[in-house]
């Protein structure tokens, strides 16, 4: 059996080479083989390491500069940023202070709010009656430039009233909410990978059909009524989930489930 070569990269439909480019870069920085300050390889000599073009290349050195990783010095090359994270944090903090960190660490672009007819699955889920309209907020949130994850939130009208754009642009859905005197309760997550369409993937600037993570979230009250829906939509590379499940709940529903 041929032992494969770790210079070359997949060909099949569907596998996007400047994607599979960026991985290999990123994972060799991450292991050592470019240290902080050191310079990758010159676009002439990945093009013929990997057999791809300079198109292929330069998009994949764009990735890793929109993370942050390298940076292009003119007349120079390409030098070594940072090191993508390679410790978990321990999970120590509640879904507040988890929520609170992202708005104070990511930039806001308010793309839509308004009020309407929530999607029939949204609606049920968060118990409206038949034809009660909702607040629909549309966000896209940004570190440095770089898009990390567009979120798409429906809350009963009674409790969104003070949720506008303007108030979007200052303070996070659940500050306005908690404002409004909404003390949070139950929480109910679902994970789900999904392939990234032309809206979300122009929103993020990744390929069409790339890979995101999409994670629905439905926030209760104390009196276990739904006050949010929210579907976040991010890239792996960009963002992660974090979640710790306390010894209690281990063999409870609690602790979530698997399903295929």
């Amino acid at each position: 059996m041929d032992t494969p070569n770790p210079s070359q990269l997949r060909r099949e439909p569907g596998t996007a080479l400047h994607r599979q480019l960026f991985m290999v870069l990123r994972d060799q920085i991450a292991q050592g083989a470019y240290g902080v300050g050191e310079l990758i390889p010159a676009e002439d000599a990945l093009c013929a390491q990997f057999d791809v073009s300079r198109i292929t290349v330069r998009r994949a050195v764009s990735d890793l500069e929109h993370l942050g990783l390298v940076e292009k010095r003119p007349g120079r090359g390409t030098f070594v940023r940072a090191v993508p994270r390679a410790q978990r944090p321990q999970p120590s903090f509640g879904l507040i202070e988890s929520l609170g960190r992202q708005a104070r660490e990511t930039e806001v672009t308010v793309l839509k709010v308004e009020t309407a007819l929530a999607p029939p699955t949204v609606a049920q889920q968060l118990q409206l009656e038949a034809g009660a309209a909702a607040v629909h907020a549309v966000r896209l949130r940004s570190a440095h430039g770089t898009p990390m994850m567009v979120t798409d939130a429906w809350v009963p009208q009674e409790v969104g009233r003070n949720v506008t754009a303007t108030e979007l642009q200052k303070r996070a859905l659940f500050e306005i909410l908690m404002a409004e005197g909404i003390k949070f309760g139950r929480v109910i997550q679902e994970v789900t990978a999904v392939a990234a369409d032309p809206v979300l993937a122009g929103l993020l600037r990744v390929d069409l059909g790339a890979p995101l993570v999409r994670l629905v979230r439905l926030l209760h009250d104390r009196r276990k009524r739904p006050v949010q829906h929210i579907t976040i939509h991010f890239t792996g590379e960009r963002s992660r989930v974090l979640m710790e499940v306390p010894a209690e709940a281990v063999n409870t529903m609690g602790a979530g489930a698997d399903r295929a």
